[in-house]
């Protein structure tokens, strides 16, 4: 076998195993506020997830294709670039995660793309208009996160809950949050697993020499298995901070987050930006929680979401041109 099909075959199963720590990681992202308001017990919300993350990732490639041809152009393409790219945003995950830090998956590899592709030709090959795409969706989708389920909690306490007595409403958005986590893990799948389609795509196109316009079908298909098998195994440290530790939540709450973010996310998706679940979702929670008041929502611990949401660009960036130097260097 040539060296450098093996080469592929190592970057490839470094993108699933990304996929994986990716579902893994951003569980949170669909769940936690389920969980937190008893609505679904763990071993329920973690299967329901699993299963709308693969349906949501066989959706749709808009994502992808802005990962595969709008960072790096595809002609600079070589498979050190991809696995340096990769192995930063496993890197990154796994410290985020270990801290227990909702960080972004998505700008995590995007951002260790543009590291690699500096430290392969410099910053004139990375393309603006696609990392400006990223930066934009890195910045709204926070803001409308927080601010749509603030609107949307006003209309639905004006048109519903003032005329309900708290025990109807609890018992009635009880079973609306399970279809509104439904909704979240379909976004999240539909917009994350797309990036390992991308880089995939990518990896393919410095293998062949060629460029690819279009996502393969297996690629389609093993980037939704990987990201349903990480959500099944779920992520517990970082559920116990989106769901416990920075707003208390009722079910009515955990619709409203749920709900707000995963059409923001699917919006996104459809447009091709590759935003942050974990981010939007985030500012959902702490948007809900200022419904409650100001002193309702433990900002402590949202600024160290706050933190972890700026410092991952840079660092990023700096790993994946770390990363990318020493595969030179040590000729891997």
């Amino acid at each position: 076998m040539e060296l450098a099909l093996i080469g592929l075959i190592v970057i490839i199963a470094l993108a699933l195993a990304f996929d994986f720590i990716n579902g893994f990681h951003d569980t949170a992202n669909a769940i936690a506020t389920s969980v937190a308001t008893k609505v679904l017990t763990p071993a329920q919300a973690i299967a329901m997830a699993a299963v709308m993350n693969i349906i949501g990732a066989l959706t749709g490639t808009a994502v992808a294709k802005t990962i595969a041809t709008d960072i790096v152009p595809q002609r600079y393409a070589t498979l050190e670039l991809v696995g340096a790219a990769i192995l930063s945003a496993i890197l990154w995950n796994l410290y985020t995660w270990w801290k227990g830090l909702p960080s972004s998956s998505s700008h995590a590899l995007i951002f260790s793309l543009v590291g690699a592709g500096v430290a392969a030709g410099g910053w004139g090959i990375i393309i603006p208009k696609g990392v400006q795409k990223t930066l934009t969706g890195l910045l709204t989708s926070p803001l409308l996160g927080f601010f749509v389920p603030i609107l949307l909690m006003a209309l639905l306490s004006w048109l519903v809950l003032r005329w309900l007595r708290p025990r109807v409403v609890t018992r009635s958005f009880r079973w609306l949050q399970i279809f509104s986590a439904a909704f979240m893990a379909f976004s999240h799948g539909g917009n994350d697993a797309q990036k390992t389609m991308g880089i995939i795509t990518f990896a393919l196109s410095a293998y062949a020499g060629t460029q690819y316009d279009h996502v393969p079908l297996w690629v389609i298909l093993s980037a939704a298995a990987a990201m349903g098998l990480g959500t099944a195994m779920g992520g517990w440290r970082i559920i116990r901070t989106m769901g416990f530790k920075v707003v208390d939540l009722r079910p009515v709450d955990g619709f409203v987050a749920e709900t707000s973010a995963a059409l923001i996310i699917e919006t996104a998706s459809r447009l091709g930006i590759p935003v942050s679940t974990t981010h939007t979702i985030s500012a959902s929670i702490m948007g809900v929680g200022t419904t409650k008041g100001f002193k309702k929502v433990k900002w402590q611990v949202a600024g160290r979401i706050v933190t972890a949401w700026f410092t991952t660009i840079p660092i990023c960036i700096a790993l994946g041109w770390v990363i990318h130097k020493l595969i030179l260097m040590l000729g891997v």
